[in-house]
């Protein structure tokens, strides 16, 4: 039998891959998709590129998904986009999901962003603080589907920082979900608790690929953001976030698990009862936390004030756009108090000294080589 990790690297859009993903790889994949995949244009950003979307299936359960709300958050776009074209090669398993569910997806709700390769609009706004005010073009968008497709489900797609991890593994989070709250207490409603049963689903499956490396996302209640305005409203929403896999930078080992996520996250809908109530096992997947840098050199001697001696700082990609690729620069981001502190390499510099622009004495903001 086929598991979900090799149907996830079967069904890999190989011409979409990296970190840059914009609508013009996107419509060449939609050019693929069969008849049975409706695509339309929905609406327009601020710079006038086109916002489009997906519709299959006839069944009673809706599902709305949107990705790239954050234009620099390209890995569940590439996840979501392999996932139907799975569902584009598959004809059993599309008629499976087609009879029981109907989908609005729009895979990138942020083309402007994603050209830019910004996690704002072309207006500088995080959109996904717009969601109460509902300010912008393409926040309109979403706002308008959602009222009018009035879904069962909300699937909010978005990418972590690699700094993302969980204390109690010592693991980066490489996936990681949320219930959003629809109160500053953080109380558990029908709607909350449906949507915390879905990721249960959605966790028992990845522990079998990506064990310990599963977070719960803070849900600290801010009703600017889509997840927690959307749940305000009565509507299940599921925020997804993909996050670092060990040398994975592209991510695309990390689209796989996207892949099984939509399709557990399905699949454990389907089998949902009004019986069903996991909060506990929800409220038992590990909080993600703030605590990996991407390097820790360590043993590294400096100069200061005359005074030699022994350190260890951490350094963290910063992505530049260049052409239509991501470049990975490495900056010193903090110098020592790196206590539990984790990082997904460590660089012994076996007390060599330290050297950059003259001086022996690293300072932030320093590109260093790895």
């Amino acid at each position: 039998m086929i598991d979900n990790l090799q149907l996830a690297t079967q069904y890999l859009y190989k011409d979409i891959t990296g970190r840059y993903v914009t609508m013009e790889y996107v419509d060449t994949f939609l050019n693929s998709l069969n008849s049975n995949f409706k695509i339309s244009e929905i609406g327009f950003s601020i710079q006038n590129r086109v916002i489009k979307s997906i519709q299959f299936g006839h069944g009673t359960t809706k599902i709305l998904m949107w990705s790239q709300m954050h234009g620099n958050e390209s890995t569940t776009t590439k996840g979501l986009l392999d996932y139907l074209n799975y569902l584009n090669n598959d004809v059993k398993e599309f008629e499976n999901i087609s009879k029981n569910f109907t989908f609005y997806i729009i895979p990138i709700l942020n083309p402007d962003g994603a050209i830019l390769y910004t996690r704002e609009n072309a207006d500088g706004v995080d959109l996904n603080r717009d969601a109460f005010n509902c300010t912008q073009p393409e926040s309109k968008v979403l706002r308008t589907i959602l009222e009018e497709f009035n879904p069962d489900f909300c699937f909010n797609l978005h990418d972590q920082r690699t700094i993302f991890g969980l204390l109690e593994s010592k693991k980066p989070a490489t996936m990681s979900f949320l219930t959003a709250a629809y109160d500053e207490n953080r109380d558990f409603n029908e709607v909350r608790k449906i949507a915390a049963n879905v990721i249960v689903g959605i966790n028992e499956e990845l522990q079998k690929f990506i064990p310990n490396q599963v977070g719960r996302f803070d849900d600290s209640f801010n009703v600017n953001c889509t997840g927690d305005y959307f749940t305000q409203k009565g509507y299940p929403t599921i925020l997804f976030e993909a996050g670092h896999f060990d040398t994975d930078y592209q991510r695309d080992n990390v689209r796989k698990y996207v892949f099984i996520s939509l399709k557990s996250a399905i699949y454990t809908i389907l089998n949902l009862t009004s019986e069903t109530d996991e909060i506990q096992n929800y409220l038992n997947i590990y909080q993600n936390n703030k605590c990996f840098f991407d390097f820790i050199f360590k043993n590294v001697k400096i100069i200061d004030n005359n005074v030699e001696k022994i350190t260890k700082f951490a350094v963290q990609y910063k992505e530049v756009l260049s052409g239509n690729k991501i470049e990975f620069k490495p900056e010193i981001i903090q110098i020592e108090n790196l206590e539990q502190i984790f990082s997904h390499h460590t660089i012994d510099f076996h007390n060599k000294l330290y050297e950059y622009d003259g001086r022996n004495f690293p300072v932030i903001g320093d590109i260093v080589q790895v």
